[in-house]
């Protein structure tokens, strides 16, 4: 079946086909009852989009892959605090970064300890002064940015379409609270505290064990290490029902949706599983129906003409671009999955956008001026908007947020808000779009690997974020 888009279509014909569909399984609400906090929705022009997928990688700021980007807000130097102590010795302010390869060893520490750091209030000159978990200094280590010829499909695709350069991750910590914002828009569990770093033990969520603490951090940035609610909304304050998602909003309005993810039968499938944080969906229906694995499930679902209106996925180890591992396919996953829509009959209506998850503890230029609440506005990270109602070669200086995705989905089917980021950020991505123009005919990214070499190689197994 395919799903209609809400922009150009009633809503009571869209509803009536999800519910002959199943919708899932689920009913409006899903499992959780009454959705609280939520605004009603407002009116929206007319677009042309019925299906957005956000593919999320991992651990990269902006000027690591686009420091050299022709037009780019990127740099080759970065600014420093001079250091002379054991294992590290920095006598200058700027540094000049080093091209490295896209496989980055070892990995960076990029809690939010390490980011505040690095941020150094605003002045971005302390990442010299950040240690590795293992407490040796990084030094000059972050200061690097990857070989463009190793990112290629990642250029193309930018150069294609639509790059947002001004995107900002939503708090300035690592990959547990930067998935949740991906899906929620914050990781405050009441008025007081919001969820910052990674839980003590993996996987990250309801299935955790049972002695799993997450962090802390207050309305003053106060940090509060291990001393917040086991992973799973059932443990958070009045058993999570002010922790709505964009599922909620999804289910309310019948928009059917789906988050690949590496197999669940594992530790680390779950790991990156936003979900599985959600105790109604952990627990409900829809965590067989909606919460797909293996992550490769998505090309099946092209094919069959099954897509989801809202489609989030989830990389394998080797394919997500965090630094410390030993392979990266990350751009050829990446491409595959795009060349898959763009050769389907979905292209003339889907919205593809790609962002990398948190700063991986790799240095940028810029900082971010816009704060939800609770500790600073996290770095630059890549965001490439595909589409064929893309802006052809456009850079998008506009200052987003992962709240300016989450906004962007919300207005395109009227959804209504989460009350989170969603509100506070200034701008969706709609300027990165000309519903207009001309549909770019689709063109294939080049990438040394396709669709069957994912599909037929064997799930790693293997943490995507092995950050303890």
């Amino acid at each position: 079946m395919t799903h209609l888009g809400f922009g150009r279509y009633t809503l009571g014909l869209v509803a009536a086909v999800a519910m002959l569909a199943g919708c899932g399984g689920a009913s409006p609400l899903g499992t959780a009852g009454q959705v609280p906090r939520l605004d009603s929705g407002s009116d929206s022009s007319p677009s042309p989009i019925q299906h957005v997928v956000l593919i999320i990688q991992e651990n990269r700021t902006f000027n690591d892959f686009f420091a050299t980007f022709p037009g780019g807000d990127g740099t080759t130097t970065g600014k420093a605090e001079k250091v002379h102590e054991t294992g590290c010795s920095v006598s200058k302010t700027t540094i000049k970064l080093k091209e490295r390869n896209l496989v980055v060893e070892p990995d960076l520490n990029h809690e939010y300890q390490a980011f505040s750091i690095a941020l150094n209030g605003g002045k971005l000159n302390g990442f010299d002064k950040i240690n590795f978990q293992n407490d040796k200094p990084e030094c000059k280590f972050p200061y690097q940015y990857t070989n463009p010829a190793q990112i290629q499909p990642y250029w193309d695709m930018a150069e294609q379409y639509a790059l947002a350069e001004h995107m900002f991750a939503t708090q300035g910590s690592s990959s547990f609270v930067a998935h949740q914002d991906l899906i929620r828009g914050g990781t405050n569990i009441d008025s007081t505290y919001a969820i910052v770093n990674d839980p003590t033990h993996y996987p990250w969520g309801c299935d955790a064990p049972k002695n799993t603490k997450t962090s802390l951090i207050d309305v003053n940035d106060k940090l509060y290490p291990m001393q917040g609610p086991f992973p799973c909304t059932k443990d958070f304050p009045s058993s999570g029902s002010s922790y709505a998602t964009l599922r909620d909003l999804l289910d309310a309005k019948y928009v059917t949706w789906k988050y690949y993810v590496p197999p669940m039968n594992e530790i680390f499938g779950k790991l990156m599983s936003a979900f599985d944080v959600i105790a109604p969906v952990r627990y409900g229906p829809e965590w067989k129906t909606n919460v797909i694995t293996p992550q490769t499930a998505i090309f099946k679902d092209i094919s069959d003409g099954s897509l989801a209106n809202m489609s989030w996925v989830i990389p394998d180890e080797p394919d997500s671009d965090h630094p410390g591992e030993s392979v990266d396919d990350g751009p050829q996953w990446v491409a595959s999955v795009v060349n898959a829509i763009g050769e389907s009959s979905y292209w003339n209506s889907t919205a593809i956008i790609i962002v990398w998850d948190d700063w991986g503890g790799l240095y940028d230029n810029m900082v971010g001026t816009q704060k939800y609440g609770f500790g600073s506005l996290g770095l630059r990270v890549p965001a490439i908007i595909v589409s064929p109602y893309a802006k052809a070669g456009y850079i998008s200086k506009t200052a987003y947020e992962f709240g300016s995705v989450l906004k962007y989905i919300e207005e395109n089917w009227d959804l209504g808000s989460l009350g989170t980021t969603d509100r506070t950020s200034k701008h969706s991505i709609i300027d990165c779009f000309d519903y207009l123009q001309n549909p770019i005919t689709f063109k294939p990214i080049a990438s040394s690997l396709d669709k069957e070499y994912f599909i037929r190689r064997k799930p790693s197994l293997l943490p995507i974020d092995d950050d303890m």
